[in-house]
């Protein structure tokens, strides 16, 4: 869970009355509550945005690009992020690596038949909580088989991270949760396991039952099945654009590499696999090869 590779795991009216004394008072509170609802239906009137934007070690960064008859491309270092819009405003989705460090950021713009240029935005710090865990001594002094075995599927699973496919003309990024329940261990925090200080917790952690099926929380294509050291059963997305979700500690697993899915299509079952200390779903979402907060794309 906290191994590098394990748990990768949001125009009033202002009428004025013509009539002097006690009529004009009484018309007072008629205005006000005129243009409390007017401000009521104007808030309403706009719409969230997917992922929301947070600026901060494991966030996402929403940069606007302008506009531009094609769409831009867009990287951060070499890794392409992903570019929703249209010609007249394109922004880029820039995921924010937990391990990123406060102050300016950039990433590097290519619109065709424009310059090549760069964005700069700020990154903010964040103090994540710490969290205390006992689970098994062999998942965190790893003997010399299983060292080998974790760097064996840690070299896999960074060819499967680099996975980047079109985006849908249609996508909408707001996430269904995969699996109802308490959130057990939020994004960020500092685990540490038996007295060992590891890597903090790369995803969101779902208190359910074993059994419970686990649904797929946008369309999205089976990229990576397995059974590994760290993660147990798990099972990656491929959402396009470089969006990428993981499911962690399976006690099944219901699809196969290649398979389609749909919004609310079941994919596998919750388990206890892996490293852990109980049931649970650990649920990762990565943005342009970072693991960044999955309750930047789900509402409340």
């Amino acid at each position: 869970m906290n191994h590098p590779f394990s748990d990768l795991p949001f125009v009033k009216l202002n009428r004025r009355s013509t009539l002097l004394g006690a009529l004009g008072l009484l018309a007072l509170p008629a205005m006000h509550a005129s243009a409390a609802t007017s401000a009521k239906t104007k808030k309403a009137a706009v719409p969230d945005v997917w992922p929301h934007a947070s600026q901060v070690p494991g966030g996402v960064a929403r940069l606007s690009l302008g506009p531009a008859a094609t769409r831009p491309k867009a990287f951060a270092g070499d890794v392409p992020v992903l570019v929703l819009g249209d010609p007249i405003e394109w922004t880029a989705l820039v995921g924010i690596p937990l391990a990123a460090e406060p102050g300016e950021a950039r990433i590097t713009v290519r619109a065709e038949g424009k310059p090549e240029r760069q964005v700069a935005y700020a990154v903010s710090p964040k103090q994540y909580r710490e969290q205390r865990l006992t689970v098994a001594p062999r998942t965190v002094d790893l003997s010399p088989e299983d060292e080998a075995r974790y760097v064996k599927e840690r070299d896999h699973l960074t060819v499967v991270m680099a996975t980047l496919t079109d985006l849908r003309a249609d996508a909408a990024l707001q996430m269904r949760v995969p699996v109802p329940g308490r959130r057990s261990s939020s994004f960020g925090l500092r685990r540490v396991f038996n007295g060992q200080s590891r890597n903090p917790h790369s995803g969101m952690d779902i208190a359910a039952g074993t059994g419970t099926p686990v649904l797929a929380p946008l369309p999205g294509k089976v990229i990576d099945t397995g059974d590994y050291f760290f993660n147990g059963g798990t099972v990656w997305l491929d959402h396009g654009g470089g969006l990428l979700t993981m499911y962690c500690h399976l006690s099944r697993v219901d699809v196969k590499v290649g398979d389609v899915l749909k919004t609310g299509e079941a994919l596998a079952a919750v388990g206890a696999t892996g490293r852990v200390t109980g049931p649970h779903l650990h649920w990762g979402v990565m943005l342009n090869r970072a693991m960044v907060d999955p309750a930047l794309f789900v509402a409340g």
